[in-house]
């Protein structure tokens, strides 16, 4: 596993709380929530994709 991708994850996490406040202070909580979800969806898939990487490798490895 590379170390920029837990940087990524780490700086996505990090703007979507501050965006996750700001919109909390506003008043727009469905805003708020759809922020947090969308953050969430786009480290899930990220993460899917290192997971898909692995599997692949392990298939190869014992050449499945």
């Amino acid at each position: 596993m590379e170390v920029d991708l837990i940087f990524k994850i780490a700086a996505i996490g990090i703007l979507v709380a501050v965006l996750n406040q700001v919109l909390l202070r506003s008043g727009r909580d469905e805003q708020a929530m759809m922020t947090t979800l969308a953050g969430l969806v786009v480290v899930l898939m990220m993460v899917v994709e290192q997971i898909s990487a692995l599997f692949d490798l392990v298939k190869d490895l014992f050449q499945l």
